[in-house]
Parts: structure tokens; C-alpha cells; sequence
């Protein structure tokens, strides 16, 4: 797993503090001051073990990048002002790893990166969706012990619907975490890929078409 961790935080000093501390630690770091910048670059590059993403960011706000994230395996730990009930719930309801209130303590945030990415490595272990084994470490599909090649853009779709499995997706939901897109006219692409990954996989009665919605993953608890 990744020693690189994502800081996305507008604050310039707030943003140089954490990445020099993650730096002396050991980890490599790239910055954002933007969550629309974070998320264009996020499409070139993500192989990052862990995010630290600000709430209140301009261009995307951090809750708007937590599906996107969680697409591509990226546990998320919020650093943020935001200290209301309502925005720690919605926040470690909606996938994130963990929720820090501004001001913290950089020993105490060390610790917490560190246990995060204790616990995502346990739960990298391969996944099998009956004939079709994943493995998230390599980024490899294989069915019936056959490698299946899928683009890149189809393997975080396929991740985007293992992580919610048994969840209804909407096309704007998959647009927004996986293309950034913010708009319905490109719905097709959501077609097209799922098409794709459905005749490579035989999973036309896995991943379930829900009519006016979107998609979703059905698999056995």
C-alpha cells in the first residue's frame, strides 16, 4: 500500500504544517489548496494510502470528493472547523475513516494516519464476486483464474460498485466520483462502461440495471 498521502486543504500555512510533519514521518506527500484542482489531478494519479481532506474547500467541498476517494481506494480522514454533530455524522456515514476537529495536535493526527492505514491494509485482502476474484493491492481482475484486462477508468468503475455493493448508484453519482463530471449530458459514458465491464466479467445479472436511476452490484452478504 502507498506511503504517499493526499493533504487537500486551502489554508496555505495549515497545508505546509501538515505536509512537512507527514514529510519528517516518512511519507511522501502531494498538496492541494483546491478541491477542483484535487479532483482533476486525482484522474492522472491515485495511488495514495490515505486523504486528508479539509471540509470547506473551494471548488469542490470535501464531502463532494468522498465518493470519489472511496472510488479509488483512498481512505479519507477529515481535518476540518467543522465540528457540528450534524458534519461529523454525515461525514463518517458517508465513508470517511475518521473525523478531526480543528485545532488538533500533529502527534495525534500522526497516530491516527497510522492506525487508518493499519486498518485499510487488513481489509485489502482479494475480493470474489462468485467466478471473479479482485485484487485491490495489484489492481488485477481474473475469472476462473483467467486474467481479465480492464482499462483503468473500468476497474474504478467495477471498485466504485464492489465498495457499494447492494447500493442503487445513480449515473451522476458514478460521473461526479470517477469522471468529475457535474452534469447529465454524459450519461452514456456511465453506459458504456458498464456495458463493458458486464460482458467481460458475465455480470449482466450482477450489476443490476435500476430504470431512471442507474445501476447497482448484487451480491450475497
Amino acid at each position: 500500500m502507498s506511503t504517499r498521502i493526499l493533504v487537500i486543504e486551502d489554508e496555505a500555512a495549515i497545508n505546509d504544517l501538515i505536509c512537512m510533519n507527514l514529510e519528517v514521518a516518512g511519507y511522501e506527500t502531494d498538496s492541494f489548496l483546491d478541491g477542483l484542482e484535487a479532483s482533476e489531478a486525482l484522474r492522472r494519479c491515485h495511488d495514495y494510502g490515505c486523504a486528508l481532506v479539509d471540509v470547506m474547500l473551494p471548488g469542490r467541498d470535501g464531502f463532494a470528493l468522498l465518493p470519489e476517494l472511496g472510488s479509488y481506494g483512498i481512505p479519507v480522514i477529515f481535518l476540518t472547523a467543522k465540528g457540528d454533530l450534524a458534519s461529523k455524522v454525515k461525514g463518517l456515514t458517508e465513508g470517511a475513516e475518521d473525523y478531526i476537529v480543528k485545532p488538533f495536535e500533529m502527534l495525534e493526527l500522526l497516530v491516527r494516519i497510522d492506525k487508518v492505514l493499519q486498518r485499510y491494509r487488513r481489509g485489502q485482502a482479494c475480493i470474489r464476486i462468485r467466478d471473479v476474484e479482485i485484487d485491490p493491492e495489484k489492481r488485477t481482475v481474473t475469472k476462473n483464474g483467467q486474467e481479465v484486462y480492464l482499462k483503468p477508468m473500468e476497474y474504478d468503475c467495477l471498485m466504485m460498485f464492489v465498495r457499494n455493493k447492494n447500493k442503487a448508484l445513480t449515473r451522476k453519482q458514478l460521473l461526479a466520483a470517477l469522471w468529475g463530471v457535474e452534469f447529465e449530458g454524459e450519461t452514456r459514458t456511465v453506459d458504456a462502461h458498464v456495458g463493458r465491464i458486464r460482458k467481460k466479467l458475465d455480470f449482466q445479472d450482477v450489476i443490476k440495471t435500476i430504470p431512471r436511476i442507474g445501476y447497482r452490484l448484487e451480491v450475497d452478504e
